[in-house]
């Protein structure tokens, strides 16, 4: 039994927290621990709005401060209850630029009993890349966190990162110079926009909206499309789609939707500001995509402490591996399906991308991990799993290829019931493909009864216009009416003969 009575919890890591002292909000997250894919345990802000007078004044308003001081006493007293190993308290723009900035960071630090650390405008950027770089799968494009009292933008690639910049264009900030007119708010953006933007910056590319507006202007554009899956990490937009939805919220349109979105008062309020600098943003950058990210500054300074080697590990595989530890009946298992299931599709008669290479193997981790539910519920618990974890490193169409291949494994190659409205985020290539893993899958889980040890000893390949499972002679008596008929039937989804060879 773990310290903590909790056997769902990974064994051997502390949990980390981290303060982050924004200019409109405070915010703590606890993550389970320091890992490549860290997951969240606890979540809570408060919008104390310590930068809503900044520009006008250059001081932290008074009653922000006293609600902020207030907040990191309960985030201090959570920490302590939660035994967070390691607490990192930040402060961004507004702290830094603030003339009573040092009596607040004085008091700050007496509470939280820890050393507060104030990023400069190029730390911020800095950490935003990280930030991207531990939750986007091989990015290459423009980052952009949309804070209270400024916009870091920096170029972001796994390859060649650069320097980023820093611009005057936070939502709390244009409210307070512009008087609350969104128009001279545009123009702001746009002339700051022109000479500030990074080296690096190149159009066509994406550019990955973070901060708590921009992640509002996503849930918002979800429930005016009725998109069927709420995730906001890698929702992506094309551009000029983005646009013509930023235009109209500064026309004062869609605000009907904000509480079906479940958008606060206080972001409401600040949505058509930060739709002003991504308008400014699309105009000038003229990228791509807009693709939303959940990862940030926090995660960034997380993944600025992992070791290289950790770092170069894929976030998707690490959250894999990490759920089937927890969830499934055998880690190993789980691990033997990853290399079986590579036997089959090299052999197979079709071209596998890297990308489809990864989603697979994603997918054979996570196949076991519904069998506490009932049976009849196994797939709808795996695909609620699958579609709506806290997984970074993978996109939308990706997380549907991985519930529909795990909708065929339990539900059978017809099945379909777990999915309505999600199937068409995945292209047609990458809903065949489910369905071939869901197959091959349910045939693995006949012939080792989800244990670990069998698999290895057997192979599942394509020969000419056939489809063989070998199974050892130690093993002949698996071969039993109901393997070969599943056999069978995804032989026919591949086109092929399909027998059971003992040798």
């Amino acid at each position: 039994m773990l310290e903590n009575g909790a056997p769902g919890r990974l064994p051997g890591v502390t949990p980390v927290g981290v303060i982050d002292i924004g200019s409109n909000s405070v915010r703590l997250v606890v993550y389970e621990g320091l890992t490549r894919s860290p997951t969240p345990i606890f979540n809570e802000k408060a919008l104390c709005g310590l930068g809503a007078q900044i520009g006008s004044t250059g001081r932290l308003d008074d009653e922000a401060v006293e609600a902020a001081l207030g907040a990191l006493r309960r985030f201090r007293a959570l920490a302590e209850q939660m035994r967070v190993g390691q607490l990192h308290v930040i402060a961004t723009a507004a702290v830094r630029e603030a003339s009573n900035g040092s009596a607040f960071i004085a008091e700050a630090e007496a509470i939280c009993k820890a050393r507060l650390r104030v990023l400069t405008g190029a730390d911020e950027a800095w950490l935003t890349m990280l930030g991207v770089l531990s939750g986007i799968h091989d990015p290459d494009g423009l980052a952009g966190d949309l804070g209270g009292g400024s916009l870091e933008l920096i170029a972001t690639s796994a390859q060649s990162p650069a320097d980023g910049s820093t611009l005057p264009l936070g939502v709390l900030r244009l409210r307070d110079l512009s008087g609350g007119d969104v128009d001279k708010v545009a123009k702001m953006a746009r002339t700051a926009l022109k000479s500030g933007l990074p080296e690096g910056t190149r159009q066509g590319r994406d550019f990955y909206a973070i901060g708590g507006t921009f992640r509002s202007f996503a849930r918002l554009h979800m429930a005016a499309t009725k998109y069927p899956l709420h995730v906001t990490h890698y929702y992506t937009i094309e551009a000029p789609a983005a646009r013509r939805f930023a235009r109209a919220l500064l026309r004062g349109k869609h605000a009907d939707k904000a509480d079906i979105a479940g958008i606060s008062e206080t972001r409401r309020a600040l949505l058509p500001y930060g739709a002003a600098v991504l308008d400014g943003l699309i105009s000038t950058v003229k990228p791509q995509r807009i693709v939303f990210s959940a990862l940030g500054v926090r995660e960034g300074l997380l993944y600025e402490q992992l070791g290289p080697v950790e770092r170069e590990r894929d976030a998707l595989i690490a959250a894999a591996e990490e759920l089937a530890l927890l969830r499934s009946r055998s880690p190993r298992h789980a691990r033997e399906l990853v290399r079986w299931t590579d036997l089959l599709f090299t052999s197979l008669d079709m071209d596998e991308t890297d990308e489809e290479k990864r989603l697979r193997h994603a997918t054979a981790l996570l196949a076991d991990i519904g069998w506490r539910a009932h049976p009849d519920y196994r797939g709808e618990q795996s695909v609620n799993i699958v579609a709506n974890a806290a997984f970074v490193g993978i996109d939308h169409p990706g997380r549907v290829f991985m519930a529909m291949a795990l909708t065929y494994r339990h539900a059978g190659l017809n099945g379909n019931g777990h999915l309505p409205g999600l199937r068409k985020l995945a292209p047609a290539r990458l809903q065949e493909r489910a369905r071939i893993l869901g197959g091959a899958l349910r045939v693995a889980y006949l012939i080792t009864a989800s244990m670990a040890g069998v698999l290895d000893q057997t192979t599942l390949q394509q020969r000419g216009d056939r489809l063989v499972l070998r199974l050892p002679e130690s093993r002949a008596d698996l071969g039993g009416g109901r393997l070969a008929s599943r056999l069978r039937q995804l032989g026919r989804a591949l086109g092929l003969d399909a027998e059971i060879e003992v040798v």
